[in-house]
């Protein structure tokens, strides 16, 4: 099992890690010709979606009484991970 409070911390960095990431993406796109600007924005809008659906999973963990964590973490975990792989896969799209 998952400790909360370690998910949730994990959650917490890496939001900020990817906060970074869109950042820096935001920087290139102002940049970048119309054409790729397009789809520099594109990208960026699934990123922050995936962020923003990791920040609501991130408070739901905390929000959540000891014992309802203990069923929900498998299921917060497998949310993690797909949201993770999907922020990670529209990053690589920009390299």
């Amino acid at each position: 099992m998952i400790d909360r409070d370690a998910y949730v911390e994990k959650a917490k960095a890496n939001i900020d890690k990817w906060n970074a990431e869109i950042d820096k993406m935001q920087a290139n796109a102002k940049e970048a010709q119309a054409d790729a600007k397009i789809e520099y924005e594109k990208q960026l809008t699934e990123m922050r979606k995936q962020r923003d659906e990791a920040e609501a999973k991130m408070k739901e963990a905390q929000q959540a009484s000891n014992a309802a964590w203990d069923d929900m973490s498998k299921g917060f975990q497998a949310a993690w991970d797909s949201i993770s792989d999907s922020f990670q896969s529209a990053m690589k799209r920009f390299k």
